[in-house]
């Protein structure tokens, strides 16, 4: 038993991959590979750097002795300086030149980047999964009618996958800002102490072609542009625009949660449950949406996230201010860790959603009646009665009904009306007809198709370098 305090984010949620992409061990790693980038760039571009500095911090890329830094840092009282001295340490020969020429942010901020995009990449996988999986659901159900809800009262008749699609397209929508997030995330690069780029052009002896070039190449190196100016930290903007994007995520899968949760109390569709799973300490009967209860929390989380990235970006002083540094540590890993939880859930239970289809249809059976009075009145009317007359009747009856239901009877909305004189000379075969649930489900299924061979098509087919194993831990 550990004697520190643990993340439930770490012990309890987020993947594996998505930690081992914010450990320690990992920062470190990427930046003494920044630092040997740097270097053989500026060798290339004519400085003076001995083949054994660069061998020397080649080998020493995934050796760091994280005790050695903490010590220097306890001297120090700088995390970066730190770990110049202790690579100093591991590569004698490359001392002079790590870190020739930058500042603090060129570790730390590139880092960041680095680690935000490969997080958004693993994100974006989970994403394809879940759009995969939901796609399947809405076209497998696209047909089968169900009570539409507006203000969570019985509204109109859809289709159980007419209703996945719209939170298919919320989750579209969310893949193709995530997409472009990711795509269009710029690098920090080589720009100095105050983003000036002085230092290199004083190395450069003012070759400023040399000193642009530098920059290039050490964003390419990692698959990046450079951004084009910064102070001494990239802007805090882009914290918060991938952190507006991670909230997107949580927004939707929050929704989609918090519906299942509402038709999991309706007894229409269910999240899946293990077979010993137990719903209560003490009512051994219930079936709790515990997962889209999770899903739900973790979104809020996240949503809440967002706002420290807005006020870091809103705050900052002039070329930079260390106030973003504390909260920077603990918001975006979180952020990241918390959205793949959630993200892990979903695929979870949109891959094992349970209809229950006689509980469906029961329900829309129930409301039928109501559905049909328009049709019926119209029916009235082309029998040749008086429409506000009928409109009358049917209002007393439906009135009626609905106080009759309250006792325990069915709805006989129907029978009462066939008997009634006002629709003596309307075949009760015709109002029968009416109460057909497919007639009142309108294009339900055929947007189903259009939007998933169309749209949701079209994204897929772009997002197909994005595929991720769901995770490995237990939800």
């Amino acid at each position: 038993m550990t004697e520190t305090y643990q993340s439930p984010l770490g012990t309890r949620y987020a993947s594996r991959q998505m930690q081992q992409l914010w450990n320690a061990g990992h920062r470190t790693g990427l930046w003494r590979r920044l630092w040997l980038t740097l270097a053989e760039e500026q060798r290339r571009l004519g400085l003076d750097i001995p083949d054994d500095a660069i061998e020397e911090m080649r080998s020493q890329l995934d050796t760091v002795n994280l005790e050695a830094v903490e010590e220097y840092e306890r001297r120090f009282r700088h995390d970066v300086m730190a770990h110049i001295h202790h690579f100093g340490d591991q590569a004698p020969a490359a001392r002079p030149f790590i870190h020739l020429g930058a500042t603090s942010a060129f570790v730390t901020d590139n880092t960041d980047l680095l680690l935000m995009r490969d997080s958004m990449r693993l994100l974006l996988g989970r994403l394809v999964g879940v759009l995969h999986t939901l796609r399947a659901f809405a076209e497998e159900h696209r047909t089968m009618p169900a009570v539409a809800f507006t203000h969570f009262q019985p509204a109109q008749l859809t289709t159980v996958g007419k209703r996945a699609t719209l939170w298919l397209q919320d989750l579209a929508l969310d893949a193709e800002a995530l997409h472009h997030t990711l795509t269009t995330l710029p690098f920090r690069g080589c720009k100095g102490t105050t983003g000036t780029q002085a230092s290199y052009l004083e190395l450069f002896d003012g070759d400023h072609a040399k000193v642009r070039e530098l920059d290039q190449r050490v964003a390419a190196a990692f698959g990046f542009e450079s951004i084009a100016v910064s102070g001494q930290t990239y802007t805090r903007k882009l914290d918060s625009r991938v952190l507006d994007v991670l909230a997107g995520v949580a927004q939707t899968a929050s929704k989609f949660a918090t519906d299942i949760r509402l038709l999991q109390h309706e007894g229409e569709i269910l999240e899946p449950a293990e077979q010993e799973q137990i719903g209560s300490s003490a009512m051994a009967y219930k079936r709790n949406p515990m997962r889209c209860e999770r899903i739900c929390s973790l979104s809020r989380y996240v949503i809440a996230l967002r706002e420290n990235g807005a006020y870091t970006a809103a705050t900052q002083w002039l070329e930079r201010t260390l106030d973003d540094s504390a909260n920077r540590r603990i918001v975006l890993p979180d952020a990241f860790l918390a959205t793949d939880a959630l993200l892990i859930l979903l695929h979870n239970v949109t891959k094992g959603l349970e209809v229950r289809a006689a509980t469906m249809r029961r329900n829309v059976e129930c409301v039928m009646p109501f559905m049909s009075t328009e049709r019926w009145l119209m029916l009235g009317v082309k029998a040749g009665g008086d429409r506000q007359e009928l409109h009358e009747v049917i209002r007393r009856e439906s009135q009626a009904v609905t106080e009759a239901m309250e006792h325990g009877s069915r709805n006989d909305l129907l029978d009462r009306l066939a008997k009634h004189e006002a629709f003596a000379k309307v075949d009760r075969a015709a109002l029968q007809a009416e109460l057909d649930p497919t007639r009142y489900v309108g294009r339900s299924s055929e947007q189903v198709m259009e939007f998933s061979e169309g749209t949701l098509a079209a994204l897929l087919e772009s997002l197909r370098e994005f595929t991720t194993d769901a995770g490995e831990i237990t939800v």
